[in-house]
């Protein structure tokens, strides 16, 4: 699949100015603009960032949720060889962050030697990752309670999103995050996910012995029903055998929305400081 125009010129900007490039990864259900927040913060501390879309992701919520199946047919393996794409085109080898499973594609790329750093937040399970909560089951359940959904596209009710990402916040808030945020998702990356254990050629697999795969932060939300600690600390636990630098934050009362609900600052911060002891921004490397 070739670089759409718009990431062609992000990754032509970036190699341009020279700055260390920081790759924000989004998951299902949300576009690239819910890291719109984190860019303008990265930005302003040095960095250069991008913050690529899926194939054929659309522009705005809006037009998302007006033309859903444009989400259909979308599997681990063609989004994880997309991002590849973009990040082969830098000169620098950048910092990945990626949500949910933004952060298990973020992994499959330091895997592949592609990340100078890697924060994981709320990351998707792959293969190896046993932990199955029933939190996280009936998160996955709009989707995976029905085979035909493989090959849709799945937008969750309110009371979906109310329980897989907003259960951390009060009602007002996120009523406003599924407004704001909320798009329909490809079916196929859960089906992938959910038999990962059972299917030995799976796409949802990382190379987690890699020595070229970078420090990893990997940050979970106390309270995620989606991504429950039992299964962030067991993909934790599988990156700690890397010879590199592996280290599992919990943060606490946050759900799943932790990246776009009124405290993503905080996660931004503790992304920030991790990112920061490895690949310093521009206005640090001119520090004497």
């Amino acid at each position: 699949m070739r670089m759409t125009e718009h990431d062609a010129l992000q990754v032509a900007a970036a190699n341009a100015n020279g700055r260390q490039p920081v790759v924000f990864l989004h998951g299902l259900w949300l576009l690239s603009s819910s890291w719109d927040r984190w860019a303008v913060m990265f930005e302003a501390a040095g960095y250069t960032v991008l913050a690529p879309g899926w194939p054929d992701d659309p522009d705005t919520v809006e037009e998302a949720n007006a033309h859903p199946d444009v989400f259909a047919h979308k599997s681990i393996g063609q989004v994880a060889d997309h991002f590849a794409q973009i990040v082969n085109g830098l000169t620098r080898k950048p910092v990945l962050i990626g949500h949910s499973f933004g952060g298990l594609l973020a992994q499959i790329l330091a895997g592949r030697g592609l990340a100078a750093v890697t924060v994981a937040i709320d990351p998707a399970p792959f293969q190896g990752v046993l932990p199955l909560p029933f939190s996280a089951l009936k998160s996955a359940w709009p989707v995976l309670g029905n085979p035909a959904n493989r090959n849709r596209a799945v937008p969750l009710t309110y009371e979906q999103f109310r329980y897989a990402f907003a259960n951390a916040v009060g009602e007002e808030e996120a009523r406003t995050l599924y407004a704001r945020f909320a798009v329909p998702a490809a079916g196929e990356p859960l089906f992938q996910a959910a038999v990962a254990n059972f299917n030995p050629w799976t796409e949802a697999t990382v190379d987690t012995a890699n020595p070229a795969r970078g420090p990893l932060l990997i940050l979970s939300g106390e309270k995620d029903h989606t991504v429950p600690w039992a299964v962030a600390h067991a993909s934790f636990k599988l990156q700690n055998a890397n010879a590199g630098i592996s280290e599992i934050l919990e943060m606490p009362g946050r759900g799943h929305a932790l990246t776009i609900d009124s405290g993503w600052r905080e996660v931004a911060d503790t992304a920030m400081k991790f990112v920061r002891r490895f690949a310093p921004s521009a206005s640090e490397e001119r520090r004497p």
